[in-house]
């Protein structure tokens, strides 16, 4: 089901924007295995609450109106950790999407070698795909990991956060 989901996300994306170039951040080559500095952290990532896209309004789940946090799974994949999530807006137009492997967690970060995509927000026609590594982290005691590179696309401020 949650693979349905992240194919249907990249199925609203237009052909034109899949054919551009991602960004020039590219995948040097493929993780061969994730590098756990911190066994706690890792835990706490599988153990998420999930995803949100600022431009993305939610609810929280015991709310019936809007969008709800998206759904982050977690997975291994030999000595690899893979990780895949995706928010909808309440109307299904807009989304954010995450999908690739952890390259290395700390304490307060991990690094995705994956990518990233936004579609739909916070206007319809913006269209945004991120390959290659990209930098979460904790920042001042808040319970989410958010992406450290916020203007990565047409120089707007993205937050993209992972809760746990």
């Amino acid at each position: 089901m949650k693979q349905v989901i992240a194919a249907a996300a990249m199925a609203v994306i237009p052909a034109a924007v899949l054919a551009q170039p991602a960004s020039e951040n590219v995948r040097e080559r493929p993780v061969a295995q994730t590098m756990v500095n911190d066994a706690t952290a890792l835990a706490r990532l599988r153990g998420n609450s999930g995803i949100t896209l600022q431009w993305i309004n939610f609810t929280y789940p015991d709310e019936r109106a809007g969008a709800r946090r998206g759904h982050v799974s977690v997975a291994d994949r030999g000595d690899t950790v893979h990780i895949s999530g995706v928010q909808f807006a309440a109307d299904g137009d807009a989304f954010v999407s995450v999908t690739g492997d952890i390259a290395e967690i700390g304490s307060d970060y991990f690094i995705l070698d994956g990518r990233i995509v936004i579609s739909g927000a916070p206007d319809a026609e913006r269209h945004c795909i991120k390959t290659g590594r990209s930098r979460f982290a904790i920042t001042q005691n808040r319970r989410y990991w958010r992406m450290r590179e916020f203007e990565w696309c047409d120089n707007l401020t993205d937050y993209i956060d992972i809760y746990f």
